[in-house]
């Protein structure tokens, strides 16, 4: 991030886009530049206050205070987002910045498909941004960017209005924001909420990529059971860093008393549990991984995939219906899983299936699963059906 003024004590001012609309993508962005500096060090993931905390240019704030304006202008700052996408909401926290918030806000948004090469050097607490900072970040042209929020007022950061909710209609995709305080004051985390847009023109028809992942904007559509973490956990980045960074149901209470299994060792059990995503690309899917990291003593029995082509109007309705419509092909039969280890699917598993733009996983009797990888290659625009192209944002 890259900032125009910052005096105030400035722990971690968070930017995240999401994989699916309402809830927060794990990687935050990454402030690039802002106009004034008050950094803290201490980095939490909800804002904190702590009454005794005081540092040599005042007060420590969890959050991006800047200066009391005393010249023209107003402070500002741009943000590498996490993850580009397509934005549907914001939440712009002021938590705990009671009498110190900035009373206006708007925001900008703008794409990059070079993103210029700025840092922050050393610790910037208490420090303007330099002559040199200013002149790179000029050559954006940020104050020129779309408007994604026009001037909005905040409200002050009580436990019961610092939430400012703004709802984004902006059909574009987005790489960086510019958030302007007007004139000035504090804020403690921007939350950016949307859907992860890989721009698949820069992608070769014969690279191999996860289709499902979050940050080439795959999303999750629904679930059967979500008790102890959420599918959307599934598609996220990297390896889980605990189970509750990960998908996990409750027990099914339809169990058999006495457990069997068939000859594969698979359990023989009447229900299971559900969780169907969109992928970010339609595409042929040509490998799969199913982890179950973290999960040693509640993981899966058995897991099978299913693919589909749907059209957007199809895609609604088997959500009004909660998914018990549409035409489901098995690409992975049941496989016996292990506790806490990545498993991984290749020709030898996987059944012959064509395009796919969903993908259904099954988990049986019930259990966890970290992460789910879908890689295969992403089908050229030629070989999806006209009425079964899922409509994408467009650049800026």
């Amino acid at each position: 991030i890259i900032y125009r003024n910052q005096l105030s004590h400035t722990t971690q001012f968070k930017v995240r886009i999401t994989a699916t609309v309402a809830f927060m993508l794990q990687k935050a962005g990454l402030l690039l530049f802002s106009i004034s500096f008050f950094w803290a060090k201490k980095k939490t993931p909800s804002p904190q206050f702590i009454a005794s905390a005081f540092t040599e240019f005042g007060k420590w704030m969890d959050g991006w205070e800047t200066r009391r304006k005393r010249i023209p202008g107003h402070d500002w700052c741009i943000i590498q987002l996490g993850v580009p996408g397509q934005i549907y909401g914001i939440d712009v926290d002021t938590s705990f910045f009671t009498g110190n918030h900035s009373p206006y806000v708007s925001i900008q948004a703008g794409c990059l498909d070079n993103p210029p090469n700025l840092t922050l050097e050393g610790d910037r607490t208490g420090m303007a941004a330099s002559e040199s900072q200013l002149a790179a970040v000029a050559k954006l042209g940020s104050e020129a960017w779309p408007e994604l929020l026009c001037v909005s007022q905040l409200k002050p950061g009580y436990s019961d209005c610092c939430h400012n909710y703004c709802k984004v209609n902006f059909n574009h995709r987005v790489t960086h924001l510019r958030l302007n305080m007007h004139p000035d004051g504090g804020i403690a985390r921007l939350r950016v909420y949307g859907v992860g847009q890989r721009d698949w023109s820069s992608v070769s028809p014969q690279q191999d990529i996860d289709l499902v992942a979050l940050t080439n904007g795959g999303v999750c559509l629904g679930c059967s059971d979500a008790h102890f973490g959420h599918p959307r956990n599934m598609i996220g980045l990297g390896r889980a860093v605990n189970m509750a960074d990960g998908w996990e149901t409750a027990r099914r209470l339809d169990r058999p008393k006495h457990l069997q299994v068939d000859e594969r060792g698979i359990l023989q059990v009447p229900g299971w549990e559900w969780a169907v995503f969109r992928l970010g690309h339609p595409g042929v899917i040509s490998s799969i991984e199913v982890d179950t990291n973290h999960f040693k003593g509640n993981f899966p029995d058995s897991c099978r995939i299913e693919v589909c082509l749907l059209t957007p109007e199809e895609e609604a309705q088997c959500i009004e219906t909660r998914w018990n419509s549409g035409k489901w092909q098995v690409l992975l039969p049941p496989q016996k899983l292990r506790p806490h280890h990545r498993h991984l699917y290749g020709a030898t598993e996987l059944l012959r299936c064509s395009v796919a733009s969903h993908v259904r996983l099954i988990i049986a009797p019930d259990g966890g699963v970290s992460r789910l990888r879908l890689w295969g290659q992403a089908a050229p625009t030629s070989a999806v059906p006209a009425n079964q192209k899922t409509p994408t944002p467009s650049k800026l």
